[in-house]
């Protein structure tokens, strides 16, 4: 449990720079939480439009040939660049996200878009001066979980659509403003959060409530969810736009998330489909004691330190950047499961995401084809020490104590 790891509703260290994208298409438009939008998410004083529904034909199918079938060529296979093949990143393979599997999903780790942080190969990338202060620091401190490099398996991702329904929540102490969103957040049948069976949050853990919405391109993440005899309680959701490439600033610099980084969630868990297929093309989740973080200190991508951080300056900040030695010997893992894994960490690194016990982050196989069971177990990598990484450079620290949080959240609790 992670209790002591985000800050009370009271905190008034937050961070500065406003981070999420703010226009009209970005901000929730189809849920109505926004004045000056029209009926298809585009501003009505943008001015290319004289309709204000962004389609110069008027009649708002948003055609610009106005024959009605969506495709700006005018030849009626949907296919704007017109090669009639529907896919309009031009490269004929029928993939929208341009990443050439053909899954149709974004090409960072299904969630984002090429180019953001999580799928950045870093495996040339130069490291901190640092770097190896802070292992041998680590070395000494070790892991947490009595220093045992240990894979929990209990998050879930869920898949919402247009027909899932959307639900509101009433806003717990573990809500925070202006960092936390409050909105509907769709909510599928016979979904679960983290560790739980269903939406329940029995066991007093962190009960994260992760969901893809691929009709609004939107990832709703939120820490400490309970839905109980259908009362919906909530602490911070943070919704990430999937269709963007986040810089450093995040959501806000100084301002957290659903993980005290202020990092998104989903794209930094490996799945057994990923695993039991070769390959994970994205960095990993992780996440340490509170006593073995830099106090108050945190790393870009990071956004976020906590009060409950209490390592020296030795310790690694939030948001730390580690990336196992190319040099490490991967045939003395146990299995070609834990070698995928370290292959990743070699390739993309895992970022310090959270303050907790179990190092590693992975996603449950409740919803996968794949299942962990004969694939990967939660002691398969504990070979893996402090010492066998090193600190990828991602620029100047940053002190969360001089930080204050200001962005224009998605709507705030009454």
């Amino acid at each position: 449990m992670r209790f002591d790891t985000h800050q009370p509703v009271v905190e008034p260290k937050r961070g500065g720079v406003m981070g999420f994208t703010q226009g009209c298409q970005v901000l929730l438009c189809a849920c109505a939480l926004l004045v000056g939008c029209g009926d298809d998410g585009t501003a009505t004083s943008a001015g290319t439009s004289e309709t204000g529904d962004g389609d110069p034909t008027g009649d708002g199918d948003g055609d610009p040939t106005g024959d009605g079938d969506g495709d700006p060529t005018g030849d009626g296979d949907g296919d704007p660049t017109g090669d009639g093949d529907g896919d309009p990143t031009g490269d004929g393979d029928g993939d929208p996200t341009g990443d050439g599997d053909g899954d149709g999903l974004p090409a960072c780790a299904g969630y984002f878009p090429t180019g953001a942080v999580w799928c950045e190969d870093v495996s040339d990338a130069p490291t901190t001066a640092d770097s190896e202060t802070v292992v041998a620091w680590l070395e000494q401190a070790g892991w947490g979980n009595n220093d045992t490099f240990q894979i929990d398996f209990s998050l879930e991702v869920l898949e919402a659509d247009a027909d899932t329904p959307r639900q509101s929540f009433e806003a717990t102490d573990a809500f925070y403003t202006p960092d936390c969103d409050w909105v509907e957040v769709p909510i599928p049948d016979g979904g679960a959060i983290e560790g739980e069976a269903g939406y329940a949050c029995t066991s007093d853990g962190d009960c994260h409530l992760i969901v893809a919405a691929r009709d609004e391109d939107l990832l709703y993440e939120m820490w400490r969810a309970n839905i109980v005899d259908g009362t919906f309680y909530g602490g911070c959701l943070a919704v990430w736009d999937m269709s963007v490439v986040y810089g450093d600033d995040g959501r806000g610099q100084g301002c957290t998330s659903a993980d005290a980084a202020g990092f998104p969630i989903a794209p930094l868990l490996f799945t057994a489909d990923e695993v039991a297929a070769g390959s994970i093309d994205h960095a990993i989740r992780f996440i340490l004691p509170n006593a073995h973080i830099r106090e108050l200190i945190y790393s870009p991508p990071a956004t976020h330190s906590t009060n409950a951080t209490s390592g020296p300056v030795e310790a690694p900040p939030y948001g730390v950047h580690l990336r196992l030695r190319p040099d490490y010997p991967l045939d003395a893992l146990p299995n070609e499961g834990a070698r995928v894994v370290a292959r990743a960490m070699q390739t993309y690194g895992m970022f310090l995401a959270d303050g907790g016990q179990i190092a590693l982050t992975a996603q449950s196989d409740r919803f996968t084809t794949a299942k962990w069971d004969g694939l990967l177990g939660p002691h398969d990598l504990t070979m893996l020490r402090p010492m066998d990484f090193e600190l990828i450079e991602h620029g100047p620290l940053l002190d969360w104590g001089e930080q204050s949080c200001e962005r224009t959240p998605l709507g705030t609790p009454p």
